[in-house]
């Protein structure tokens, strides 16, 4: 792990150097890992964010940058349900369905988010977490706000959406890293990862990554082939649980 974290810095500095005579701001980012895989002991993981900054000739030597870099992971539809009270009881009576919303979010900064941008620039630049879930088609409801900020905080409580404001070390004043968590119970798929830098308030440069989360070894096989071979695959567990059953009532079986 430490060879290959010198080998990307390593990597970035030399990178660095050969844009010296570049005239515009450029960000050079890598990722430790491109794939992650899931095996029946896997418990979590960590990839190593490492950035670097080629500030415009124009800059200071003492710029300030700050560094925030969102991780979404795949999308899809979920619907969330609100309770109300209906006489003695709290039911769920109002419902809300919301369309690309990341099955997994991380949103690390060098500081608070808050402190980096207003709200308004935010979410023009969709940057915190309070801007993971895109805004819906039926904006004009009164109460999708609500929606929204609860599916962050269920969300949040569940692990799958998290903030973390002193995420970045500053390796030098151009040179940073993060580490970007992987929970045990993070879903399969395609991770993008959006980093941007500011100055003062402005957005001086983005660059984006991505990497996957995938089931390795027998957990592969046997996903792929139930997902892609369902009938069979159905059929096989039936028997398999017939030949269980029928085994366990021969050895347990009372002469």
């Amino acid at each position: 792990m430490m060879q290959i974290i010198l080998r990307i810095i390593a990597g970035l500095t030399c990178l660095l150097a050969i844009n010296a005579s570049a005239q515009a701001e450029n960000l050079i980012i890598s990722l430790s890992a491109d794939m992650v895989e899931i095996r029946s002991n896997f418990t979590g993981a960590q990839i190593a964010l490492f950035g670097a900054i080629q500030p415009d000739q124009g800059a200071t030597a003492r710029r300030r940058y700050d560094v925030v870099a969102t991780t979404r992971g795949p999308r899809g539809s979920v619907t969330i349900w609100q309770k109300q009270k209906f006489g003695p009881f709290w039911l769920n009576l109002d419902q809300r369905k919301m369309i690309a919303i990341p099955s997994f979010a991380s949103v690390l900064s060098s500081r608070p988010v808050a402190d980096i941008l207003p709200e308004k620039e935010r979410a023009n630049l969709r940057v915190g977490l309070d801007q993971i879930v895109p805004e819906q088609t039926s904006g004009r409801d009164a109460n999708l706000p609500a929606f929204r900020e609860g599916l962050v905080r269920l969300r949040s409580r569940q692990g799958l959406f998290e903030e973390n404001a002193s995420a970045f070390r500053f390796l030098s004043p151009n040179l940073f890293q993060a580490t970007i968590p992987v929970l045990a119970t993070a879903p399969i798929g395609k991770y993008d990862v959006d980093v941007k830098v500011f100055s003062d308030g402005a957005l001086v440069a983005s660059a984006g990554k991505s990497f996957t989360i995938e089931k390795g070894g027998a957990e592969q096989f046997i996903w792929k082939a139930a997902l892609d071979h369902s009938l069979l695959y159905g059929l096989v567990m039936v028997f398999i649980s017939l030949i269980v059953g029928w085994t366990a009532s021969v050895i347990f079986r009372r002469d």
